[in-house]
């Protein structure tokens, strides 16, 4: 089962997804995207690894997620954290926008058919202005369309504001569907 929290940026999502992961009460696997770039990063992951219960197991993959999601046990439960920078580390590595929203829709299905949950975060970049620079606008199109992949895959959705959840319901509550 899939649940993703979307939202901006230090709006709790993460702490609010440990926190899930934590009352879950299965094993907990943490799988972290981040890739070291800078002091400050080092400094912010430092933080995030030492606000972790001790108890929980931590994969460290930046790009193939899915291959990582099926090397743990399939009842544990799992963080996935975060998708923004999982997108980031596959157009670095060359991806283009197919091949991302592609690996967003494999990544969500496949966490979608474990037994365990799966609590996917990422950023919602959509909302504020639009970016200066292209390469921002074309970050923000492709992060937005694989978000929108893993919404759709997931059984759960929720916008998360300033530590606080919404439902996010699916098109088909509308009587709608999206296409992908």
């Amino acid at each position: 089962m899939l649940r993703l929290l979307l939202g901006g940026a230090r709006s709790g999502k993460s702490a609010l997804a440990c926190s899930l992961a934590e009352h879950a009460g299965r094993p907990v696997t943490f799988v972290a995207t981040a890739t070291v770039a800078d002091f400050e990063f080092e400094r912010r992951v430092a933080l995030h690894r030492a606000s972790r219960p001790s108890g929980w197991a931590t994969v460290e993959e930046p790009v193939d997620v899915e291959a990582a999601l099926g090397r743990i046990d399939a009842s544990d439960t799992v963080v996935v954290d975060c998708l923004t920078l999982w997108v980031a580390n596959l157009l670095e590595a060359g991806f283009g926008e197919e091949a991302v929203v592609s690996a967003a829709t494999a990544l969500a299905a496949a966490a979608e058919k474990r037994p365990g949950l799966v609590l996917a975060v990422s950023n919602e970049v959509g909302s504020g202005i639009v970016p200066m620079n292209a390469v921002s606008r074309h970050f923000r199109d492709v992060l937005g369309r694989a978000n929108t992949a893993a919404s759709l895959a997931a059984s759960e959705a929720y916008l998360v504001v300033a530590g606080r959840l919404l439902r996010l319901e699916p098109p088909s509550a509308c009587g709608v569907t999206l296409p992908r």
